[in-house]
């Protein structure tokens, strides 16, 4: 049953694609990039629909199901993944971060891949379990790029909320002269969000560390701060 139930979706998302959708993917992304070219409102629809049918089969046998659809490497596919696994937030167990890192590892391969998975799912599991920011902080020396995102974008939602400030500033720190740009606009868009609740003290950080911090994470950390203030902080 749930071969097939992997299978009908990805019948569904081969007739649902449209050439206009897969011109947007091109324009997104410039990694390669797989996928059908399936709205993601189309495909949160059917990660909805399907969930009906595979929420009897318990938290091991969704996370099998998670994992299937990641490993064919579908941008709608891993979505699905994605919002099957953070349902089951609740759920969440210590274990399971074993789990969501070694898909991070094998499977995680774009910035959209990257960024829903670590805000929804991980997000959340972090929440729960804070303890486990001690391994976001050893995602920074990774060789993969999207360990090194992950290090920060996993903040995003708890920053919103004005949550582990401290730990932000030491990520912010430890990737800060990354040479990466979807790095450095990862960590500047945890500390935007961070700014939400802790607007000046974001922007002494910023201060601080304008001369090392390149201008592309510079930018993305001020976004939501007053004219003002982003106006320091842009001054040569």
């Amino acid at each position: 049953m749930k071969n097939n139930i992997v299978q009908s979706i990805r019948e569904e998302l081969v007739r649902l694609a449209d050439e206009k959708t897969r011109l947007n993917y091109d324009r997104f992304f410039k990694e390669k990039v797989v996928y059908y070219g399936v709205k993601t409102s189309t495909v949160a629809s059917i990660a909805k629909r399907y969930y009906k049918q595979i929420e009897p089969f318990g938290k091991a046998g969704i996370f099998s199901l998670c994992e299937e659809l990641l490993k064919s490497n579908y941008s709608e596919e891993a979505f699905i993944a994605c919002e099957w696994s953070y349902r089951l937030r609740s759920e969440y167990e210590i274990n399971d971060f074993g789990v969501f890192e070694r898909w991070l590892n094998d499977y995680i391969n774009d910035w959209a891949k990257c960024d829903t998975f670590c805000n929804h799912t991980l997000g959340s599991f972090i929440d729960k379990y804070p303890d486990f920011i001690v391994k976001l902080k050893e995602w920074t020396k990774s060789e993969n790029r999207w360990l090194k995102r992950a290090a920060s974008v996993t903040l995003i939602i708890p920053a919103r909320k004005g949550r582990f400030l401290s730990d932000i500033f030491e990520i912010a720190d430890k990737l800060l002269t990354d040479k990466d740009d979807l790095v450095q606009k990862g960590y500047g868009w945890m500390l935007k969000d961070a700014s939400i609740k802790h607007c000046y003290e974001i922007f002494n950080y910023i201060m601080a560390h304008k001369w090392q911090m390149p201008r592309t994470a510079l930018r993305y950390a001020i976004e939501r701060m007053p004219a003002d203030l982003k106006k320091q902080a842009m001054e040569k």
